[in-house]
């Protein structure tokens, strides 16, 4: 779009039949929606009304998925839109390059274009890496591209890999009942969050039911007609209904043509790139998770906007996608945004912490959405805001209250904008002040 509005003349190249790419029809959208459906489920099932009269809900896990089905075809009409408001051309089939500047692609009927271009931006995504000793095509073991095969949630389903997918969905299906195992190949859950953080995450996860099994690796995967085994170096095997692989993903940077051209990618198909976004190749562009980290669409959609801007005018503004918040959508929700306290010690930058635990706030109260916390961390000084990190409901929303002011330049990013604020109260909001207050406090 921004190569469109700024003048440029482009074509889009998608091999799905519908746009809109993985996080829409496989990836983010199709898990959140059924987070979404079991949360609302669950709360109704919990509430004291329904409680006294029995639950007679018998909901089908095939029938929540389709309830991500309108979110995705809404998503689909969108984005249609906007390549046909903006005289986009837009081209289904695979494409591979011929040359530096051609591209072949391949319709679904069989049917050839080419397409010769100046430059060209790779924005192809990623899949879920596939050890080739485990068979993805019996129908026990999914992966997370392939899980809304499951039309009933099973009684049991052992997860492997503990990142953001695995312990998303290890919170959905908890929610649903099924009894998981959760196996980590680290020491930690999600060691790139604050302490704190991965620490309260464990605890929930394992105050749900979840079994928790830190640094193993796997040995192999034998299914059968009544179940899967994992198993593990350390000896111990693990059977249950159904199987999750949930370790690691792979760029979709293979069957390009990329190698003809000296395009370089690492040993997981991540296409490297310099702070343009440029490839190895200087014309060809690569965003979104094809190049790996971030890995986030939020990330994506300014990349994309970037290396567009770059290419017409030599300029990026890539150091605004530098710092972006983390969504995790475990239940609670996680958030974050900056440094942690880890980093900060390693640092030996001066810090101070505020905390505002939800169970203190009235609009928490009022939802019975008490779990969790907001965490501050700010220098000891300068009252310069350093991190921010949310555990609990909406984690992912009340994010950007802090984000705004975090980004704003010195001595605009300072804690005493959130004391000298009124927020509306009962709010979640209003955990802003509270933190914040209770960080000053902690300088006296």
């Amino acid at each position: 779009m921004k190569l469109c509005k700024d003048g440029g003349n482009q074509v889009v190249i998608e091999e799905r039949e519908l746009v809109g790419g993985n996080c829409t029809h496989v990836g983010t959208i199709p898990s959140k929606a059924l987070r979404h459906a079991v949360q609302r489920l669950l709360e109704i099932r919990q509430h004291p009304l329904m409680m006294q009269q029995g639950d007679d809900m018998k909901i089908s896990l095939g029938a929540l998925w389709r309830t991500a089905d309108q979110v995705i075809k809404k998503q689909v009409v969108m984005r249609h839109g906007f390549y046909e408001r903006n005289g986009v051309r837009l081209l289904h089939g695979r494409a591979t390059f011929v040359d530096a500047h051609t591209v072949e692609v391949t319709r679904a009927d069989g049917g050839r274009d080419r397409i010769t271009a100046d430059h060209f931006i790779l924005a192809t995504g990623s899949r879920p890496y596939r050890p080739d000793n485990i068979d993805f095509s019996h129908p026990r073991i999914f992966d997370s591209d392939t899980i809304r095969r499951l039309e009933e949630a099973p009684k049991s389903m052992t997860i492997y890999g503990a990142g953001v997918i695995g312990c998303e969905y290890a919170s959905i299906f908890r929610a649903m009942g099924v009894k998981i195992n959760l196996v980590n190949t680290r020491e930690n859950l999600l060691s790139f969050l604050d302490d704190e953080i991965s620490d309260a995450l464990s605890y929930h996860l394992r105050d749900q039911g979840v079994i928790i099994r830190h640094n193993e690796t796997y040995a192999g995967v034998d299914a059968d007609a009544n179940g899967v085994v994992l198993r593990l170096d350390s000896g111990k095997q693990l059977r249950s209904d159904v199987f999750l692989w949930a370790n690691g993903r792979t760029g979709n940077s293979d069957h390009l043509g990329l190698e003809a051209l000296g395009v370089e990618c690492d040993k997981r198909g991540s296409i490297k790139i310099d702070e343009a976004y440029r490839s190895t190749v200087p014309h060809i562009y690569a965003v979104g998770d094809v190049i790996g980290a971030p890995a986030l669409a939020s990330a994506a959609y300014d990349q994309g906007r970037f290396a567009a801007t770059h290419l017409l005018t030599g300029n990026c503004e890539f150091r605004l996608v530098q710092d972006v918040p983390t969504g995790i959508y475990t239940t609670p929700e996680i958030s974050c945004l900056g440094r942690t306290e880890r980093e900060l010690t390693e640092a030996k930058i001066p810090y101070e912490v505020g905390h505002s635990l939800f169970r203190s706030l009235a609009r928490a109260q009022i939802t019975g959405q008490t779990v969790g916390m907001l965490k501050l961390l700010f220098h000891r000084d300068t009252h310069e805001i350093l991190g921010i990190h949310c555990f609990g409901d909406q984690a992912s929303e009340i994010i950007h209250i802090g984000q705004a002011i975090m980004a704003q330049p010195s001595p605009q990013n300072r804690l005493d904008y959130f004391i000298s604020t009124t927020f509306n109260y009962p709010t979640m909001a209003e955990a802003y002040r509270v933190a914040a207050l209770n960080g000053l406090n902690r300088l006296f």
